[in-house]
């Protein structure tokens, strides 16, 4: 290549550095042009997301004075009906459920 006499080499350098953005995009593509990919391969990428969670505090339950027993009582039924929260029962599922 024909260097032009006015450039440092500072420039020049900086012209030949690969950012990461570049990178990821030279990933992407020779990921999106091999064909030569097993369902094996597919199914190992996958990625399994867990559903968004729902936060309801105490409020209303825990307000005025608690002795440590009642509000600890008061903890373990909100950690069930959150953890049956997340096994995907609905608010009238749950109450059903207790």
């Amino acid at each position: 290549p024909r260097v032009n006499s006015s450039l440092s080499s500072d420039e020049l350098l900086l012209e030949d550095l690969e950012t990461e953005g570049e990178r990821q995009l030279k990933s992407l593509l020779h990921n999106q042009l091999d064909t030569s990919v097993s369902i094996e391969q597919c199914k190992s990428k996958r990625r399994c997301f867990a559903p968004a969670a729902f936060y309801k505090p105490f409020g209303e339950e825990a307000a005025g004075a608690l002795s440590l027993s009642q509000f600890q009582a008061l903890q373990e039924s909100d950690k069930e009906t959150s953890s049956l929260r997340e096994l995907g029962l609905s608010d009238s599922e749950i109450l059903l459920w207790k």
